[in-house]
């Protein structure tokens, strides 16, 4: 069934110019709004929770919002299975890569960090395009084994790599001799919350990935941030801002706290623009937070400040 949607349906669809595609997900806009509204409790819920001071009128307002757009995403996903390097490059442009080119130069390997806001799926096919260093992206498998292997075959056709975060770091090793760009999207909800970063994020305690923080310390790689932004319908703008060139001078919780207030300040400004329907907040908050961030602190000196 799966090789059957990939190959007749699909496929054949993202060769479809966008516009067509539009069309196609403005039809299922509106049976989201008014027949199958995917998710709405745990999307109200997100809203609710990230903006207690918005009516619920602007709430309505924003879910309907989220929906156009996820459906801007959908139907760009699909063209991204067979867009051509001409016009990604067209639709997806860097506003200031001199830091990328700067840092390149200087033989600095990366790490790319935001979260799922706006078109991220463009950035992984067009990463090798946009930049000088290699590209890499460190993701979770998909359950159907199909579409995990011909997703990735097509985000890697023009030079990403794409790796398992389970053996990210023997990829690193054998990539040791050439400047690497790690593309992360650190907004998922971690597996573990006695492991994760606790701290505040729209307007409540948030668990959050400490795994960029301790990639950079480990391998002494640059932090550099990327706000995604819409210019217009199937036009993005990715604007870098540096965090730091020099990881092993700042202290613990700084790097993670740069990077999630950086794409917090992007979601305060343009809500509708992030992925709402994921359940980001279902991690339990531990019962003794400051005791666990306090041995969090003392093992993480112990392990880089002796670096």
């Amino acid at each position: 069934m799966a090789k059957f949607a990939y190959y007749f349906l699909v496929l054949p669809l993202s060769y479809l110019p966008l516009g067509v595609l539009y069309i196609f997900t403005d039809f299922f806009f509106l049976i989201l709004i008014t027949v199958f509204p995917y998710r709405k409790m745990v999307i109200e819920e997100n809203l609710k929770r990230s903006f207690p001071n918005k009516t619920q009128k602007e709430i309505k307002q924003l879910k309907q919002q989220f929906y156009l757009h996820f459906c801007d995403i959908l139907a760009e996903g699909i063209k991204n299975l067979s867009i051509s390097k001409k016009e990604l490059q067209k639709r997806f442009r860097v506003k200031n890569p001199e830091i990328m080119d700067d840092l390149f130069s200087q033989n600095k390997s990366v790490i790319l960090v935001s979260g799922h806001y706006n078109n991220w799926e463009w950035l992984i096919s067009a990463q090798s395009l946009l930049f000088k260093h290699q590209a890499m992206g460190i993701g979770m498998p998909m359950t159907n084994k199909f579409w995990d292997k011909k997703i990735n075959e097509r985000r890697m056709r023009f030079g990403m790599k794409v790796i398992n975060s389970k053996n990210f770091k023997e990829e690193i090793q054998e990539n040791s001799n050439k400047p690497i760009a790690i593309l992360t999207l650190a907004d998922q909800s971690p597996g573990d919350s006695t492991k994760a970063y606790w701290t505040s994020f729209l307007n409540q305690e948030t668990a959050v990935l400490f795994g960029v923080e301790q990639m950079a310390h480990a391998n002494d790689f640059a932090v550099v941030f990327f706000a995604t932004r819409k210019m217009k319908r199937g036009h993005y703008e990715m604007e870098l801002i540096l965090i730091t060139d020099n990881p092993r001078s700042l202290e613990w919780g700084e790097i993670t706290e740069k990077h999630l207030h950086l794409l917090e300040k992007e979601i305060l400004d343009k809500p509708e623009f992030w992925i709402w329907s994921h359940k980001r907040w279902k991690r339990e908050i531990p019962s003794d937070i400051e005791l666990l961030k306090k041995e969090q602190h003392a093992k993480f000196n112990e392990r880089f400040k002796s670096i």
